[in-house]
């Protein structure tokens, strides 16, 4: 008999069932953008200042960036270093939900901008010194880091960097405007959800297997990633929010969401903010459930998808139950 070229994957012998649940979790939530009636925000937009529609279009283009970095360079690097082929397997969920993702904010654009206004958006991005530079850091990591190192980057993309994005949709759905809009970002917020607890997980199994000093080594890399990352952040957030007063209420988001980070990754808070810190608005936002559009009303046999739940600490504390 001739020697096996190629294995078929197998989901039926697993040697982590953690792949299985996730695959299972991701393709129970799967959506997609042209559902959402994105229409029917026209209304809200039209009463938002100037000051605030150049807000909504730079936050949009500039996690359009980094979803877009996420599904081209992010996943593909991470699929080097599989440990299973059904890792594999969700990695490639991951990376196609990512271009979902980074289409969505495309399709926001065309309901709510001009050609030109978002020729603008694009070009703000392109030119932008602080989105430019973390999208940098994030994919030179990725294309010369170490597989532990590339996780680290990944989660701290999913669960950190998208935040200063977020805030604004979150924010206009605690005031009960642009629900629709938000409605894809509670989707999108979901999916990172899922995403940065996963790879952080694959992150603290290979962590676990390194000697105490390799260990240590790693730890003192990846805060001071954190730092840089966070230095920079601050001043991506101040030049997109000093101009409607909400910078500082973002920063505490971003050092909120940064703690979430690392908890995924297994390791220490590092900033002394809590949920009890973040503008409630914004928590309340994050908290309310979807209205549960029936996204497949013309398609197979119609079923729902289900409702965005709230965000809690122990969704962040997923891998650390994995390793229990």
């Amino acid at each position: 008999m001739s020697k096996t070229y190629y294995k078929a994957i197998n989901w039926n012998e697993l040697e982590d069932a953690i792949d299985k649940s996730t695959w299972e979790k991701l393709t129970e939530q799967f959506w997609l953008d042209t559902r959402i009636p994105l229409s029917n925000d026209l209304d809200d937009w039209r009463k938002l200042s100037e000051e605030e529609k150049t807000l909504v279009g730079h936050v949009f283009g500039g996690l359009t960036l980094l979803d877009t970095v996420q599904s081209e360079t992010g996943m593909e690097s991470l699929r080097q270093d599989v440990r299973t082929p059904h890792e594999e397997a969700v990695l490639n969920n991951i990376q196609f939900m990512e271009s979902v993702h980074a289409k969505s904010y495309s399709s926001i654009f065309s309901t709510l901008n001009t050609k030109k206004e978002i020729e603008e958006i694009f070009d703000w991005v392109h030119e932008n010194e602080y989105l430019q530079t973390k999208a940098k850091i994030v994919n030179e990591i990725y294309k010369n880091g170490t597989p532990l190192e590339k996780k680290v980057a990944s989660v701290f993309l999913e669960t950190f960097l998208f935040y200063s994005g977020f805030f604004t949709p979150l924010y206009y759905l605690g005031n009960n405007k642009l629900a629709n809009v938000a409605e894809i970002i509670k989707l999108i917020i979901r999916d990172e959800s899922v995403h940065g607890t996963y790879i952080g997980y694959k992150f603290q199994l290979g962590f676990n297997e390194l000697p105490e000093e390799e260990q240590t080594t790693l730890k003192d890399w990846m805060y001071d990633l954190l730092y840089t990352l966070y230095e920079n952040e601050e001043r991506y957030t101040e030049e997109l929010y000093d101009g409607v007063g909400w910078s500082e209420e973002v920063k505490t988001f971003l050092r909120y969401n940064a703690n979430k980070a690392l908890m995924n990754l297994g390791q220490d808070p590092l900033f002394p903010d809590t949920a009890n810190d973040v503008n409630p608005i914004v928590m309340n936002g994050i908290s309310t459930g979807t209205s549960n559009h029936d996204f497949f009303s013309q398609v197979g046999n119609g079923y729902l998808l289900g409702e965005v739940e709230a965000m809690k600490d122990e969704d962040y504390l997923i891998g650390l139950e994995y390793m229990k």
